[in-house]
């Protein structure tokens, strides 16, 4: 009887510890919600195991499901962790950066940017301790995050829309007159202009001699939005048309001279491509991407899985590598620091010459 009773009792845990919500919890097992893992666990009475809200193992029935705040929680219950999805081997980098990505889906499929407070709370996480990890794990600010994001939908919603207008609120501006303030940042012109493909962009450009060969350098008003390296002239302005089709392509003035001048001086001294003003536009993954490549320092190299990581997507190895050849801005968006694994020297969209020899040179000016 003494025997009975004791498992009676380890198996038939009824306190539910913490502030959990029993009701989001059992609907959270029962979508298999991986993005709840590390927030709680669930014990079923009957079997005695403790499983991962995303546990594939068959569903039991709401009366005898409990839900924990932690493994140790649950084996203090007299539950025993399940085989099958070995709640108790998730490490804490692994908790977190599912965090982050839930946070990246929540602010994505928000109407408006939801405020830091309220993705902190949602992850659990102090204000501070979760703009940390955010910002490690994407390479920008939740703001900036919710910012490239609408940036994206308008770039989308200004090809596909009937106006300018429909656009800003499909893009969630809620006002045509929020999209004009933000026009310039995200689009480097007016929406008009952008919705007719940049027609009416005008783009100044200019080509010299580097040591990479010849450079060219192509800049809005907002910047520069195009280094280019290549051995002839016409590569480089085929390259250019290919890039900004419905542009208005002129040859740079004597100031964009001098720009010129600091873009050829970049690619020998690469602290100086960190103070060129640039004019980045792609979608809102290429952007933390490149905002990633930016963060490594001369003289160093990543690889593309470190990159993933970086950004919160660790098995988007490939699409990091797709993002890196699409970088339209050499040297100062240093996509040649980027290597595979081992340290290969993989493709680069300016030839792998090139791309061993700036980081041969990083290396012996550190």
């Amino acid at each position: 009887m003494q025997r009975s009773a004791l498992k009676s009792t380890e198996r038939r845990p009824t306190a539910v510890p913490g502030t959990l919500d029993d009701r989001a919890c059992w609907q959270a097992v029962v979508a298999r919600d991986a993005e709840a893992n590390g927030r709680f666990v669930y014990g079923v009475t009957t079997t005695g195991v403790y499983c991962r809200p995303s546990c594939g193992a068959r569903l039991p029935l709401r009366r005898n499901a409990r839900f924990f705040a932690s493994c140790e929680e649950a084996e203090a219950a007299g539950l025993r962790a399940c085989k099958r999805c070995k709640p108790g081997s998730m490490r804490l980098e692994d908790v977190n950066e599912q965090k982050i990505a839930a946070a990246c889906r929540l602010i994505e499929g928000a109407e408006t940017p939801p405020t830091l407070d309220a993705l902190a709370q949602r992850a659990g996480l102090s204000r501070y301790h979760f703009h940390r990890l955010f910002k490690s794990a994407t390479g920008v600010t939740p703001k900036a995050y919710a910012t490239a994001h609408r940036d994206k939908l308008l770039r989308e919603a200004l090809r596909t829309s009937n106006s300018v207008v429909d656009a800003s609120y499909e893009a969630g501006f809620g006002s045509s007159s929020r999209l004009y303030e933000g026009a310039a940042r995200a689009l480097g012109m007016k929406p008009g202009a952008y919705r007719s493909g940049g027609a009416n962009m005008l783009i100044r450009y200019g080509v010299a001699k580097c040591s990479l060969g010849l450079v060219l350098a192509a800049a809005s008003e907002q910047g520069i939005c195009g280094i280019f390296l290549a051995d002839t002239k016409p590569e480089l302005e085929q390259e250019l048309r290919t890039r900004f089709p419905h542009a208005a392509l002129v040859d740079g003035d004597a100031d964009f001279r001098q720009l010129l001048g600091k873009v050829v001086a970049s690619i020998d001294n690469p602290r100086i491509a960190g103070s060129l003003p640039l004019d980045i536009r792609g979608t809102a993954f290429q952007q933390r991407v490149w905002a990633a490549l930016r963060d490594i320092g001369a003289g160093e190299t990543a690889t593309y899985a470190e990159i993933a990581r970086r950004i919160g997507k660790p098995k988007a190895g490939r699409a990091v590598g797709a993002a890196c050849g699409a970088n339209p801005i050499a040297v100062a968006v240093p996509c040649h620091r980027v290597v595979g694994s081992g340290g290969k020297l993989t493709g680069y969209r300016w030839g792998v010459e090139r791309k061993r020899r700036l980081i041969a040179r990083e290396r012996d000016e550190t």
